[in-house]
């Protein structure tokens, strides 16, 4: 076993489908008058899946783009973590698919289902693995939400995305990079905030039942706000205390897409230039999990990281579960 001292980014990628929807489309079939999404979720557009692709489809494009942007030979990496909501199928998990229809062929592969928190679990999960095993890590986060949208819902139907973001992890002798503060959180006491109440083995779905039992409900939408706000500035707070970081020192800010009132509150109570904030959410909307790595991507494409610099990624989602990470670039 070889211990190593840091992880770092090796490489980025994204994927989101061709079909964009305005809110115009949704706003129309929802009774609501023009530009009320965007008011109240920064939301403009969304990407939604064609109906021939299925959840492996997105994954392997950004995983691919994460790959050869790292430049990295297939064999190298280690273990591929897919982090989603929306697998292929409920059994068996989807991550050796995208591990084999990727071409690794040393690697090991699990899904992860942290809803909006997955890619900051698997995160570092991955940072752990890369450490101790001395082996690059390939994340990739990536739902296909618009099957599980209600459209009858306006809560769930104005938000919710299809995208994927990917992440190749590697090993790192600068103590400037990767993890530099960790800090999660989960509180189940909200558990039923935001759920798909049926299909799993409490409620298996069966004949007869309401097949709006197998789609996103979103229970109290201004809960689910402060309950994020809340949790995204403590753990944020706790990691950049664990990273010996002040709010100044950060130099990008990419808290997950959910709602854009939900991020500029949080950077209001750490402090953060709102400049500083990574926004993909007018154009992409809230794809769960992928929202941070697909940021990250585009961010890169926008202006590549620097050596030195320093990020802040923060989520909350259903569970409730969330984080915060400082992110060195190396």
């Amino acid at each position: 076993m070889m211990l190593v001292r840091s992880s770092r980014i090796a490489g980025l990628g994204h994927y989101v489908p061709e079909r964009r929807v305005e809110n115009g489309e949704i706003e129309t079939r929802l009774g609501l008058e023009a530009g009320w999404i965007e008011r109240r979720t920064g939301i403009r557009a969304r990407r939604w899946a064609a109906p021939h692709q299925a959840l492996t489809d997105l994954a392997v494009e950004a995983g691919a783009m994460a790959i050869n942007n790292a430049g990295m030979a297939r064999a190298d990496v280690g273990l591929t973590l897919l982090a989603t909501s929306t697998p292929d199928h409920l059994l068996p998990p989807s991550g050796p698919l995208l591990s084999h229809r990727l071409g690794l062929p040393n690697s090991g592969a699990l899904d992860l289902t942290g809803a909006c928190s997955g890619f900051l679990y698997a995160l570092t999960l991955a940072d752990g693995f890369v450490r101790t095993q001395g082996k690059p890590v390939l994340i990739v986060a990536a739902n296909i939400l618009s099957r599980r949208i209600n459209p009858e819902e306006q809560g769930s139907a104005i938000l919710f995305a299809d995208a994927a973001g990917a992440v190749l992890l590697a090993p790192s002798d600068s103590a400037g990079s990767g993890l530099l503060g960790v800090d999660l959180a989960a509180d189940g006491s909200h558990y039923d905030l935001i759920s798909i109440p049926a299909g799993g083995s409490r409620r298996p779905f069966i004949e007869g039942m309401d097949p709006r039992e197998l789609l996103m409900t979103m229970r109290d939408g201004r809960s689910v706000f402060s309950q994020a706000v809340r949790m995204m500035t403590k753990c944020s707070m706790r990691a950049m205390q664990q990273a010996d970081m002040a709010a100044a020192e950060v130099d990008r800010f990419v808290p997950h897409q959910a709602n854009i009132r939900i991020f500029d509150a949080v950077c209001e109570n750490l402090g953060i230039a709102s400049s500083k904030t990574v926004h993909t959410i007018e154009e992409f909307g809230n794809s769960s999990a992928a929202t941070i790595p697909l940021s990250l991507s585009l961010s890169n494409i926008s202006r590549p990281f620097a050596t030195g610099e320093r990020l802040l990624l923060t989520t909350a989602g259903a569970g409730l579960a969330g984080g915060s990470v400082v992110l060195g670039i190396g």
